[in-house]
């Protein structure tokens, strides 16, 4: 067997046994499928498909690649993972309020991908903090805060480490296939008990239609609980940014807003949402509602953000954020507002247009090796369904240079849409997918 003959089959649309794709998995992980091959591999599943079986195959494979983790905790085990979207910072919101609920998180998070911004690199935005982290610093981390939020370790599903990497300069994110087997291999590693999914649909998400998002999250449920985690997901709306600012210390921002209970909005409402669906599935609440009443007690409480500045000073960031967390966030240097051209009502946002901007501003990545800069992106965005006048703002720019800030401005204007009437706003959450 080797890494031809699979790409061979799969150009030709055959359908390939477990055996195949395992090996292929191992092939990624030891260093035996070139960087070449896997993007051919990613390019291939991407148009051709690998059917449901050949899906859970390799979700299954890529897991085994590498550590498999077990846990003696005195309390359950529990994750969330969304999509991907833009704005969309709940897990810096949800990881502490459930670790303050008494469950454990061991999240294990990525990058920017596309449009969309990355766990990690927001984190990394807080000076001293480090995502890397070995089983035994995991765990130590999980004893001192309840959760952790961190990159996958060497030994943690090395295939999907090579393949992740190769799918953000390949155009190969959307696919269904790789998606599931991405993050679940990752998350059944982490050895969890519990898992909800946040499937997003809309301009902002890389599904944006209803059905297509629907699709995903149908593979990713049944295919985590035929692996034997319970798993539901959420399918919720990224027609606009989740939190009014896109770009990674301008995130961090917005989740301390929520943690520390200045702002709320739809990213307080979509943590509680995604909360209630987790500690109900575990057995911690008796249903969705109650659950969602217990993490928003933590947050009221202050217990998830003294969870989160647990979590910031063991992971190697200031001991002191919770109370300074403004003082600690790198600031641009060229700050400037994008006003409205004309009156009207805010009619539609192109998400991925608005993504694409703080990318090129420097928040993200064009190749592997870009430098992301940690303060650039939008803050202050303006929401669906607002009227505004002549000359209000629609966002703030955070940029560099001044060039940049001019740029984004053009970006910006061409992404908002604007009319003589008011838009009919679609639910925050669609439907809720699970066994």
């Amino acid at each position: 067997m080797d890494a031809r003959a699979v790409l061979a089959a799969l150009r030709r649309g055959e359908p390939l046994a477990p055996e195949a794709l395992g090996w292929f998995a191992q092939g990624l992980a030891d260093g035996r499928v070139s960087d070449a091959q896997a993007g051919a591999f990613a390019m291939a599943v991407c148009l051709r498909g690998l059917g449901d079986a050949g899906r859970t195959a390799l979700t299954r494979a890529m897991r085994d690649s590498g550590e498999v983790l077990r846990w003696d905790l005195p309390g359950p085990v529990l994750d969330k993972h969304s999509t991907g979207g833009v704005g969309d910072c709940v897990s810096l919101v949800l990881a502490p309020a459930l670790a303050a609920c008494g469950a454990y998180v061991p999240m294990i998070s990525g990058r920017g991908l596309g449009h969309t911004g990355g766990t990690l690199d927001k984190l990394e935005s807080i000076p001293g903090l480090r995502v890397e982290a070995d089983a035994p610093r995991l765990r130590d981390i999980l004893g001192r805060a309840g959760c952790a939020i961190v990159s996958a370790s060497s030994r943690i599903a090395p295939a999907d480490r090579r393949l992740y990497a190769v799918r953000d300069v390949t155009a190969t994110v959307e696919s269904l296939d790789l998606i599931t087997a991405s993050i679940l291999s990752k998350k059944l590693a982490a050895g969890l008990e519990g898992l909800v999914l946040d499937v997003k649909t809309g301009s902002g998400a890389f599904m944006k239609g209803l059905e297509e998002a629907r699709a995903l999250a149908r593979a990713l449920v049944e295919t985590a609980n035929a692996a034997g985690c319970p798993c539901s997901a959420l399918l919720t709306e990224m027609g606009e940014p989740l939190a009014p600012a896109l770009g990674n210390a301008l995130e961090v921002a917005a989740a301390m807003e929520v943690l520390t209970g200045v702002a709320g909005g739809p990213l307080r409402e979509l943590s509680l949402a995604l909360g209630g669906e987790l500690l109900a599935g575990a057995g911690q609440a008796a249903d969705a509602a109650e659950g969602a009443a217990r993490i928003a007690e933590a947050l009221d409480s202050g217990a998830a953000a003294e969870r989160f500045g647990w979590m910031v000073a063991a992971q190697g960031g200031p001991v002191r954020f919770i109370e300074e967390w403004a003082r600690f966030l790198p600031e641009a240097p060229v700050i400037r507002e994008v006003t409205a051209e004309t009156a009207g009502h805010v009619a539609a946002i192109d998400g991925e247009a608005l993504g694409l901007a703080v990318v090129a501003l420097g928040g993200g990545r064009q190749v592997e090796s870009d430098r992301v800069d940690p303060a650039v992106g939008l803050s202050d965005v303006v929401r669906r369904g607002k009227h505004v006048t002549k000359g209000q703002p629609l966002a703030r720019i955070h940029a560099a240079r001044e060039s940049q800030a001019e740029a984004a401005a053009r970006a910006v204007r061409a992404a908002i849409v604007l009319s003589d009437t008011p838009p009919d706003l679609p639910p925050l959450v669609h439907e809720r997918i699970g066994p």
